[in-house]
Formats: C-alpha cells, structure tokens, sequence
C-alpha cells in the first residue's frame, strides 16, 4: 500500500509537452516530486514496475503495449487513469545527414531501426510504421534490427555513424536537428489514437477507491492546462530558454496541440482501437496480456462514451 502522506513522484519527459505540468507546480501548488525520464515512456514502465515512481505521464502505445503484450509481469504494475493530450504526436522519420542511399520511407524496409528502448514509443511505432508500409510477413520482423541507444542524442549520432538507418522522435523535438543539419527528415507518421496518457502504480489503486493524492493531481493539472492555454507568450518562453527549442518552433507548436480539458478518466474507445492496430501490427497478440478494460482502473470515471 502506498504512503499517503509522502509527495508523489512522477516521471515526464522533459519535452514541450511537459509544460502543464511545471505551471501546475508553480502556480497550483502540485506538492509532487517531479522525476525526468528524457529516454521516455520505456523508461517509466520499468520505473513504475519497480516503484521509483508513483506515476507516469507518457505515450498512450508505450503504456498500452507494456500491459498488453503477452510477458508482461504480475498485474503490469500500473493502470492508465487519466488523459493527457487529446491530439495525436507527429512522429519524424529521420536519418543521418550524409545517407544518400536513404531517399524515402519505402528505402527503409529491412533496415535497422533505432529506438530508446525495447517496449518505448519509438519500437512501438516502428512495428505501425511497417504496418502502414505493408512490410509486415507472419514470423518475420520487419526490420534487421532493433538498436537500443536510449536517448534522442544517441539515436542522432548512431544514424550518422551507421549503427542505426533510421528513428523516429517527436516532429518539433527533431525540427532543431533538421534545421542545423545534423539529421535529415525522410517522413512522418501519426500515431492513430490520442497521443498522452497517465497511468499510476496499481498500489495507489485499491479497488474503487483510488489514492486521494492523485486526485488532487488531476485537479493541479487541469489548472496548470488550464493556465498555459491562457497564457502562451508564457509558455512559449519556458519552452524557447528551458528547453530544446527555438521560439518560432514553440509557437508553431501550439497551434497543433490540444491537452485535455479534464485529465481524469480514459475513453476505453482510444485505448481499444490502440489495441486492436497494435494487434494488427503484430505487436500484441489476440488473447494475450491485459485487456483493454483491464488496462483501465476502477472508480476513476475510468470510461467514457
């Protein structure tokens, strides 16, 4: 049982996305211990699993695939309880600079694929890209390799050294590489479903009666969303001077993204047809792992129509 009295301590990536999050702690009072994962979502599930963290707060496949997939441990140690972003991610198609015999998408069929970890958004996708492309054979993986670098820096270098042909990483968190030539853009890909989700430890989840902490995230978090999209010359001056981007690709951002009015609570729709395209994919298997309403926990407004 989880000890109610202590901050909770929640992993993010520090990308644009986390914004929200910070106003939610300057100016909400969020008490929480705020934890960076800059490897992602991949990172958090193992995190959660072995209770560095209380929640999460990351990519609806990653959260989706880690307690779906057939080997996942236990009761996969967490459920997705709340709704981050409601738009999906644009997902960049890169390689290195001086890779003129990667000239499209198509090129990239068999190569080997960079990624932050093994079950991170980055191989999930991977196994959708090639869905999209038609380049999935039962019993053959779509690519030579799967190379595991954990971080967007090393997924950088490893396509201009040759260790990897291709990753894909967030659009305006690549744009900056594009921009200085250190990596070129080969194409894009949406994911088909809503692109941020919030999951917590099944410890803070006992049956219909949640930990009175998170709700008061859910509450922190609405005003911190609230906030920022009241305040975007704000926003767009903590992303441009504390994080990874240039002003112009802050502002252009925000006119693609829409956070949720209300985090708490999952539409199982979303969750469901995640499921089923990862199922398609080939990354999970019918029958196998938690089901979609399973992912889901109880007495959180955890379904929707």
């Amino acid at each position: 049982m989880a000890d109610s009295s202590q901050p909770l301590r929640i992993g993010f990536v520090p990308e644009h996305f986390s914004t929200p999050l910070y106003f939610a702690q300057k100016y909400f009072g969020l008490t929480a211990k705020l934890i960076p994962f800059p490897s992602g979502t991949g990172h958090m599930i193992t995190a959660i699993r072995s209770g560095e963290i209380d929640v999460g707060i990351g990519l609806t496949e990653a959260w989706v695939a880690g307690l779906g997939k057939e080997d996942t441990p236990g009761d996969g140690g967490y459920r997705i309880v709340g709704t981050y972003v409601e738009t999906p991610l644009c997902w960049a198609i890169s390689t290195g600079a001086k890779r003129p015999e990667i000239t499209s998408v198509a090129s990239l069929k068999g190569s080997k694929i960079g990624i932050s970890r093994i079950g991170s958004g980055s191989q999930v996708m991977g196994y959708v890209l090639a869905d999209q492309q038609g380049w999935l054979t039962p019993g053959e993986s779509p690519y030579a390799d799967f190379v595991v670098l954990q971080t967007f820096e090393k997924l950088r270098k490893a396509v201009n050294d040759g260790t990897a042909d291709f990753f894909m990483w967030e659009h305006f968190t690549s744009k900056r590489y594009y921009d200085n030539g250190e990596i070129r853009r080969v194409g894009e890909i949406y994911t088909p479903w809503s692109s941020w989700k919030i999951v917590a430890a099944t410890s803070l989840l006992p049956e219909n009666n949640p930990d009175k902490r998170l709700l008061d995230l859910f509450k922190k978090l609405d005003e911190g969303i609230h906030y920022f999209a009241a305040h975007n010359d704000e926003a767009v001056k903590y992303i441009s001077t504390e994080l990874d981007y240039s002003e112009a690709d802050a502002r252009e951002w925000l006119r693609t993204v829409q956070f949720a009015i209300k985090t708490e609570g999952v539409d199982l729709k979303v969750i469901q047809t995640c499921v089923d395209i990862l199922r398609k994919a080939g990354v999970l298997k019918e029958g196998k792992g938690l089901q979609p309403e399973s992912m889901l926990a109880k007495g959180l407004g955890a379904q929707f129509p």
